[in-house]
């Protein structure tokens, strides 16, 4: 079993920045595939980015590329996600998630298999 708990979230003004940061425990960090998800009011879950086991792979939904980076430490058995150039449109509930394999996992939320419980962004116009 993975326990993932993300931190990081708070209110933020348009145009600002945040790094969210996910802790992974229960299992050997470097062999997870991680990746990062919102939800928004009323909206589906959707992908935001993605990340290999060493960080060689990476993946951004193309509304956040070019604004969102993701990475990780292996060694602090931690991922995150900085957001720059935020909108109010960011605004959202992110999800850590993690699958049991080094391969990457891409967008399909199907794929992984244990998520973290969310931390709120919300970006004020």
């Amino acid at each position: 079993q993975v326990r993932l708990v993300e931190s990081g979230g708070r209110l933020v003004q348009a145009g600002g920045s945040l790094r969210l940061s996910c802790a992974a425990s229960g299992r050997t960090f470097s062999n997870l595939a991680m990746g990062w998800f919102r939800q928004a009011p009323g909206k589906e879950r959707e992908f935001v980015a993605a990340i290999s086991w060493s960080g060689s792979t990476t993946g951004h939904a193309d509304s956040v590329k070019g604004r969102f980076t993701i990475s990780r430490d292996n060694t602090k058995n931690t991922v995150y996600l900085q957001m720059n150039s935020l909108k109010p449109e960011d605004t959202a509930v992110y999800y850590c998630a993690a699958m049991g394999t080094r391969f990457y996992a891409g967008a399909a939320a199907d794929a992984y298999d244990y998520w973290g419980q969310g931390t709120q962004v919300t970006v004020s116009s």
